[in-house]
């Protein structure tokens, strides 16, 4: 079911209810797309089982709601399978790259080769873009990957580093301050101001990790 908030005199916010799945988030691109061409709708921003709709100051809000739930029905009785294109990101893991691999490993009772192979083995959806520019939040890392975040954030992650955050996996594009379990870091550019668009992945985009180094 989809639940619509007021967040501000012109935005609404549309929910649904947890956990975050894929099929949820690929309906909720499409209905991001669809409520483009709604007039007086000026951006749509998709999140973690939501997406935000951002509209003009003078519309009617309440005809806006019925035609946002019309739009959810015919989401619905769509197949919204599509992907986007598969994306392959080279990784250094460990060493000083890879700061917290030993203790993801004694947190799963086993060894650092042992969650290289376990995070390089799925292909991952990207199921939203966020927290910095070209940052993708990633589904589908297994469940003996699951680690908590750091107790106390570090003040400074590198640009590029990988790292687990709870149920998701992710790239930091530039340096900052972050409480994920880093694993390893990628030279791979995911925003670039000089490109057409300056991120590297989108929504709906599929990634693999492949091990380019092991530093143990």
């Amino acid at each position: 079911m989809l639940i619509i908030h007021y967040t501000s005199e012109h935005s609404l916010l549309c929910t649904l209810p947890p956990p975050a799945e894929l099929s949820k988030q690929q309906g909720l691109w499409v209905l991001s797309e669809f409520a483009q061409r709604l007039p007086n709708v000026h951006e749509t921003v998709v999140g973690m089982n939501n997406v935000t709709l951002f509209h003009d100051f003078h519309t009617d809000t309440k005809t806006l709601i019925e035609q946002v739930n019309l739009l959810w029905e015919q989401v619905q009785q769509q197949s919204t399978t599509h992907l986007g294109r598969l994306v392959e990101i080279p990784v250094h893991y460990g060493g000083e790259y890879g700061e917290d691999l030993h203790y993801v490993a004694d947190y799963h009772n086993t060894t650092p080769e042992e969650i290289i192979r376990r995070h390089t083995e799925p292909t991952y959806t990207v199921f939203m873009m966020g927290f910095q520019p070209g940052f993708p939040y990633l589904g589908g890392l297994p469940e003996n990957l699951h680690t908590p975040r750091r107790d106390v954030p570090r003040t400074k992650v590198p640009a590029g580093a990988v790292g687990i955050g709870g149920s998701q996996t992710g790239i930091y594009p530039f340096t900052s301050p972050g409480g994920w379990q880093l694993l390893g870091k990628t030279y791979t550019q995911l925003f670039d101001v000089n490109q057409t668009p300056p991120v590297l992945l989108k929504a709906g985009d599929q990634v693999r990790f492949v091990a380019e180094s092991i530093s143990l």
